[in-house]
């Protein structure tokens, strides 16, 4: 299908990056396809790509894929209904996880553990200031998967 759509906008050279080794391989040709499903799909392919002035088939590892992936996630969410609809995608490359710059921020840090809130819970049965009814919920439920003894909290096993 990316096939066609390059076709469609007159892209003369074109690098296809594939996470298949196998699908790479038999297209660069040094494999050879042996399964009738992917001979006709090899031939459709190599057909398609005549039009273009210079194709190159590149294999690139699945841990080495993440923006690919990231883009095919991000495609699925969405439905574009004429080209037109289409907005650009700003991409940025952070030097930390985005959760990171979360919790970075000094007048947001608690400096508490992550079981704060369920231990205070199971202590005095009390709720953070803010919390909405909702999240009083959630704290009970998850509340009751922990048991308090003395000042140790630990979680509930079958044993």
């Amino acid at each position: 299908m990316g096939i066609r759509v390059a076709i469609e906008r007159n892209i003369k050279v074109l690098e296809v990056c594939g996470d298949s080794a196998l699908v790479i391989y038999q297209l660069n040709g040094e494999w050879e396809t042996r399964d009738p499903k992917l001979i006709n799909y090899q031939e459709l392919t190599l057909d398609l790509i005549k039009g273009f002035d210079d194709v190159t088939f590149r294999y690139l590892p699945r841990d080495e894929n993440q923006m690919a992936d990231t883009l095919a996630m991000l495609a699925s969410m969405i439905k574009v209904n004429k080209w037109e609809d289409m907005k650009p995608i700003q991409i940025s490359i952070c030097e930390a996880p985005v959760y990171c710059y979360n919790i970075d921020k000094e007048n947001e840090r608690d400096d508490y553990p992550w079981y704060h809130d369920i231990l205070q819970y199971m202590k005095n049965r009390e709720y953070h200031d803010q919390a909405t009814e909702n999240n009083k919920k959630i704290l009970r439920r998850l509340a009751s998967d922990y048991v308090l003894d003395g000042k140790i909290l630990y979680k509930r096993r079958k044993d």
